[in-house]
């Protein structure tokens, strides 16, 4: 199967842990780990200080509850190609004010980050077209399957966090 077919990847393992549940779900570590505490993620086990999150039809199954607002965690599996690219107006604002912002984005449909470090869990491919680039401006970038989990990571500056 090549990188371009448009099937799906049948995630390797049958359970995630939290910080690829959260990918899966589009939303953050922390709420994550309150649903596993209020026992609202289905099939989760904890072994020693790991858990384990079955996968069904692609994403962890999240009970909805009565009460209170609607979730907003992704109920389905998501379709779109996950791009990652270096912004280089923010590494030069870096150089100039010798500060620390993240400058790579990776973007998902809609959904945005920003982050210092994004770990591929899965195949992807590096793209280059200078001839039609992204909105944004990006002539290269890295694209990845949907099903790949991709983590980003923020560096916290020694005094600030």
């Amino acid at each position: 199967m090549k990188y371009g077919d448009r099937f799906y990847f049948k995630i390797m393992s049958d359970f995630v842990g939290t910080t690829e549940a959260a990918f899966l779900l589009n939303i953050s570590v922390s709420r994550v780990k309150v649903l596993l505490q209020q026992e609202r993620i289905k099939g989760a086990k904890k072994e020693g200080r790991v858990w384990k999150i079955p996968i069904k039809n692609g994403i962890p199954q999240v009970k909805e509850c009565n009460h209170g607002l609607k979730g907003t965690w992704r109920k389905k599996r998501c379709d779109k190609t996950t791009r990652i690219h270096v912004n280089k107006p923010k590494i030069d604002r870096n150089r100039k004010h010798k500060s620390l912002e993240p400058v790579i984005t990776v973007r998902q449909g809609s959904r945005k980050i920003y982050c210092h470090t994004a770990e591929v869990k899965g195949s992807c491919r590096i793209v280059y077209q200078p001839d039609n680039p992204l909105p944004c401006g990006a002539v290269v970038w890295i694209e990845v399957l949907p099903d790949t989990v991709v983590i980003p990571q923020s560096l916290i500056p020694i005094g600030l966090g």
